[in-house]
């Protein structure tokens, strides 16, 4: 008889009933396989591949940059690593907003060829079209509103969204656009704790917050974050869990001091 035990898959249904159950749910980023793993085994509810890629496994300044070919490729390299995680995957600027054919191609390329579960994109109203076409095509959609990365040259700042009255307005009706249209759940980034509550509250789907307030159906943050990995990004909302970059710092240059004084290898490291 085999004493192994099935591992049961978090999946939309999952979230939907954590939400109903007034269970929190745990979503982190990750971009490798190492990593994923890791996150997986920790017992970590949703995995976000995230476009933040861009910003921490690449360089660059903001999301924009990265395509759907490293998406896809950042994506499948974290697929390999989950058994239990639910993987939901950010659709890269360019690859959804212009029009729903394309979106819906750029969704189907993901699926495909990453084997992931759920794909995320920014925007309410504006992409409503793109949403529908791609949730028509059987592929799960999870919405993300306030702070939108990938319209950041538009805001011209990375501060809280929506403390006025308009802009609050338009990311609750967003939000409701976006659950009447199919999606299983909602990213509320940067928003007031207040808004953020009135928001979760309003929808029965749930809402993963980052910087949203404790009153979100779960929280998300980027790993180099959470890690301490990235020490230059201090907003508000972070809690670093660990300061990895400074260990990784004192372990590197342990290593290169017992390379320097022939410490390393010694007589047991050796053939």
């Amino acid at each position: 008889m085999s004493i192994h035990t099935e591992i049961k898959k978090v999946t939309t249904h999952t979230l939907q009933r954590m939400k109903n159950n007034g269970e929190k749910i745990s979503m982190l980023t990750a971009y490798d396989y190492s990593f994923a793993r890791i996150f997986d085994a920790a017992g970590i509810d949703i995995l976000l591949v995230g476009d933040s890629a861009s910003n921490v496994m690449a360089g660059h300044e903001t999301t924009l940059p990265i395509t759907l070919d490293q998406m896809i490729y950042h994506a499948s390299s974290v697929l390999r690593g989950v058994n239990r995680a639910f993987v939901v995957v950010d659709l890269p600027f360019g690859s959804y907003q212009s029009n729903s054919k394309e979106a819906l191609a750029s969704a189907v390329r993901i699926m495909k060829e990453t084997g992931a579960h759920a794909v995320k994109v920014e925007g309410g109203e504006e992409i409503l079209e793109s949403v529908k076409r791609i949730l028509a095509a059987g592929v799960p959609v999870m919405g993300h509103l306030g702070l939108t990365p990938q319209s950041i040259y538009k805001f011209g700042t990375y501060t809280v969204r929506a403390k006025e009255e308009a802009e609050a307005e338009k990311l609750k009706k967003d939000a409701l656009l976006l659950e009447e249209a199919g999606c299983f759940g909602l990213v509320l980034e940067k928003i007031p704790a207040q808004l953020g509550k009135v928001v979760s509250e309003s929808l029965t789907i749930p809402t993963i917050g980052i910087g949203a307030g404790m009153h979100c159906d779960g929280q998300v943050l980027v790993m180099h974050d959470l890690l301490g990995i990235t020490t230059e990004f201090q907003p508000r909302f972070l809690r670093r869990y660990l300061q990895l970059g400074e260990e990784i710092t004192a372990a590197v240059q342990h290593y290169i001091r017992d390379v320097k004084s022939k410490d390393f290898p010694n007589e047991q490291e050796q053939y």
